[in-house]
């Protein structure tokens, strides 16, 4: 057993000792399968692969099974070192175009999100309709029908028209839209004193909005300034207020059947002017008398008082001055069954919110509500929907576009050079002219300027009576002067037909400001002019609305506009809507929007500061 026993050992050794010989000479540096397969990855560019092959790869539970798989996936990575260049390039196209997608659904999300933070969750309801808990299903039921022969035209025919007209409509069961006055059943009246007033033919919002109306529907209206949207409301209104005289007459202290608000004092008086112009003209053909009264701040409430006593039938109002006759039960809403908004999204923007809230907290029974205005962005819309059955949604037009009837000018003007460029501007047409400035002190100033020229002009802001914005209005209208110099006060609605130019002293802060006063020319379908002064004091969100809003409209784009640009543009048109949800401007997204970031701060700001035990405050 010796003798045999060491070589054994020896050949041992021996065998070691050769395969460590041959281990040195064939060795080669152990790289992890992870890290090969990155290296090749690396070579083909192929990034994306790495982090799927990260995700998929499963830990083995053995030596052996590891091994195993590693043979495999060499197997596999060995066969795509064979893909093509251009399948490879195609295959990056498709990772980047997967980031893209990605990114623009983030973006909606967060849009949507946003919006519905700002959303108001109160409902627009009176108060015993929501301590009861009464809702609304089916709209009011009229008298009013369509004429037979239009009923018995197919729906095609209808939707071919509002095709041509470009009237676009949401809603359920909506009404034909009818070609002329006479197909409304208008009374004799009515007809007469739209003669009078040289209307031949209804205009697009008026051919889809009147029968809605007539029809007793909930309805939102969308149109360019100008387009007739105050006949809408107005002329059934009188028709429904004619026909409960003539079923029941009015006693006294009864009433009002029907509510217009409007945001300012002169288009009220505006509003209310039309208005009696169609119930003088039944009067004379033998109708019943329709009293209207119009209830706005700076006139004495006596007036209002004599005709409410009489009993009522149209109240056309401003909400502060609604609010406080209201509160002292002068007047109350138990028969009030028709109620307009006139330039609804001005009211709720110029803080009026929660006084709109508490008139409609006055209310009884259900009512037909009417909203109006020219920009009508989403928010607006959702904030009014709480209140409306089964609204009919008109729209004529983009909301928050621009007339297509006015040529836009936009200059760039140093502050300083302004007032005295003002005279070189007034040149381009001829007067009657109107001159929008944002602050009280420029139309002071720009007033004071004029008239030392020897320009005949009159001016209008907040800080003046309302006698004497009465009659500087008037003044104006009748062309006894030739400028009007006025504040935003002025650019809600007021109808000037013969301005063939509007003058934008300065730019103003949001961009439906700028729509609302260009559209005080280019009514009716006459064409008009604006010239806006801007320089580098504006903001410059609102320049980027203004860019976008001209190129929607195919007006000339300065070269210092066109310059502009910001990292929102390539979201611009995203999902439904175009531009911000929010404001309606064109130039940014909800996200970016300088408009809701100031009323954010602004409510950050007044936390803790509010008194709940306010007169206003009728939800506390």
């Amino acid at each position: 057993m010796s003798t045999e026993e060491p070589p054994v050992k020896r050949y041992r050794k021996e065998e070691q000792k050769d395969n460590s010989d041959s281990d040195d000479s064939n060795y080669v540096p152990y790289v992890p399968v992870k890290e090969r397969q990155k290296q090749k990855l690396l070579k083909l560019g192929r990034i994306g692969q790495i982090k799927e092959a990260e995700q998929n790869k499963i830990k083995s539970s053995s030596e052996n099974d590891s091994d195993c798989e590693d043979a495999d996936e060499e197997q596999v990575w060995g066969r795509k070192n064979n893909i093509s260049l251009l399948d490879q390039h195609t295959e990056l196209k498709k990772l980047a175009e997967a980031k893209k997608v990605s990114a623009v659904e983030r973006q909606l999300k967060k849009e949507e999100e946003i919006l519905e933070s700002v959303a108001e969750k109160k409902a627009l309801m009176g108060v015993s309709e929501l301590a009861k808990g009464i809702q609304y299903n089916e709209p009011i039921k009229t008298s009013w029908h369509p004429p037979r022969y239009i009923l018995e035209m197919p729906e095609i025919r209808h939707e071919r028209l509002r095709n041509e007209l470009r009237i676009l409509v949401e809603g359920e069961d909506i009404p034909p839209p009818l070609r002329s006055f006479k197909e409304m059943k208008f009374h004799k009246g009515i007809l007469t004193a739209l003669e009078e007033k040289k209307i031949k033919k209804p205009t697009p919002i008026q051919i889809q909005g009147i029968p809605t109306v007539l029809s007793g529907r909930d309805m939102i209206g969308i149109a360019f300034t100008g387009s007739g949207k105050t006949l809408v409301f107005a002329l059934p209104l009188i028709m429904f207020c004619l026909e409960q005289e003539v079923k029941m007459p009015f006693i006294r202290n009864e009433g009002p059947y029907g509510l217009v608000i409007c945001p300012s004092r002169e288009l009220a008086k505006q509003t209310y002017d039309i208005i009696q112009h169609f119930c003088n003209s039944l009067q004379k053909h033998s109708m019943p008398e329709i009293r209207s009264c119009l209830a706005i701040g700076g006139v004495p409430v006596s007036e209002s008082i004599e005709i409410i006593q009489k009993g009522v039938h149209i109240m056309v109002a401003t909400p502060g001055r609604l609010m406080d006759m209201l509160e002292k039960k002068i007047v109350r809403l138990s028969v009030c069954r028709y109620l307009c908004m006139d330039e609804a999204d001005r009211m709720i923007d110029l803080g009026f919110e929660e006084d709109v809230r508490t008139i409609f907290s006055y209310f009884n029974g259900q009512r037909q509500t009417l909203l109006f205005s020219a920009t009508m962005p989403k928010k607006i819309q959702n904030f009014a929907r709480s209140a409306l059955v089964k609204p009919v949604t008109i729209n004529v037009g983009r909301a928050g576009a621009a007339s297509m009837n006015v040529i836009q000018e936009v200059e760039y003007v140093k502050q300083e050079a302004k007032v005295v460029y003002l005279l070189e501007c007034l040149q381009k047409t001829p007067p009657p002219v109107l001159i929008f400035a944002e602050k009280k002190q420029d139309v002071d100033a720009i007033h004071e300027y004029l008239l030392l020229k020897g320009v005949e002009a009159v001016a209008i802001h907040g800080g003046k009576d309302q006698e004497e914005r009465s009659r500087s209005v008037e003044a104006f209208r009748k062309q006894q002067k030739d400028v009007l110099v006025a504040t935003d006060v002025a650019s809600k609605g007021l109808d000037f037909p013969d301005v063939q130019h509007v003058i934008n002293y300065d730019m103003p802060d949001d961009v439906e400001n700028y729509v609302h006063r260009i559209g005080r020319t280019g009514r009716s379908g006459r064409q008009g002019l604006a010239t806006t002064f801007i320089n580098k004091a504006n903001d410059e969100s609102v320049l980027l609305d203004l860019k976008h809003l001209l190129m929607e409209a195919k007006q000339k784009v300065p070269t210092f506009l066109s310059d502009l640009c910001s990292e929102s543009e390539k979201y611009l048109n995203l999902g439904d809507e175009r531009g911000c949800s929010y404001c309606g401007g064109l130039g940014h997204r909800i996200t970016d929007c300088p408009k809701l970031e100031a009323l954010q701060n602004k409510q950050a700001s007044n936390i803790g500061r509010r008194d709940y035990l306010a007169n206003t405050a009728a939800d506390y």
